[in-house]
């Protein structure tokens, strides 16, 4: 079986980590840090911000069941590229979010997918009896500023053990994503 390999971050690796590996067509999903200023970080190191690394996934696809272009709009999902350094409960510049390539032939599709991310319009809201766009984040035109990285992989280092499937082995977690409504929707098994 031929697969590829592509890493996101944003957030929880955790709770990303959960989603990607109910995703029909991944084959695996490992935790980890990408992109460090250290070789082999730890967990308390990326924690305090002394790795400059990104907290995120490895995902081990194949992409005759399942394309690059579909697996980050799941990712943009279940993220909000619209928030610096921040989703859900999670803060600090080890939770940015992004999408990492190692493959010359994904270059494309990774900047095509986050062009349209970058220049998404943001959906006007009806407020009382006025139309509004009031979002910090916004310029007049409507176009809300994205801090997803997309960039070439640097490295990688997969998370100690206890971080690996840590919500499957402790079901009992809180996450900011709403897996049922995922699963509701058919986007995870």
């Amino acid at each position: 079986m031929y697969t590829k390999k592509i890493y996101f971050a944003g957030g929880s690796f955790h709770e990303l980590q959960e989603v990607f590996s109910r995703i029909e067509g991944v084959s695996g999903v490992t935790a980890g840090y990408i992109n460090s200023d250290i070789q082999a970080p730890t967990y308390d190191e990326v924690m305090t911000g002394s790795s400059g690394a990104a907290m995120g996934v490895e995902v081990l696809f194949d992409p005759k069941r399942i394309d690059l272009s579909s697996l980050m709009d799941i990712l943009f999902a279940v993220i909000n590229p619209y928030v610096k350094d921040k989703q859900g409960d999670c803060e600090g510049p080890m939770y940015r979010s992004g999408v990492y390539y190692t493959s010359a032939e994904d270059e494309p599709m990774v900047e095509y997918h986050m062009n349209f991310i970058r220049n998404r319009k943001k959906i006007p809201a009806v407020t009382g009896s006025q139309l509004t766009l009031n979002d910090p984040n916004s310029d007049p035109e409507g176009i809300r500023q994205c801090y997803a990285e997309a960039m070439r992989l640097q490295n990688f280092t997969p998370a100690e053990d206890e971080h690996q499937h840590y919500l499957k082995n402790h079901p009992e977690t809180n996450t900011n994503i709403d897996f049922a409504l995922l699963k509701k929707l058919n986007i995870i098994r």
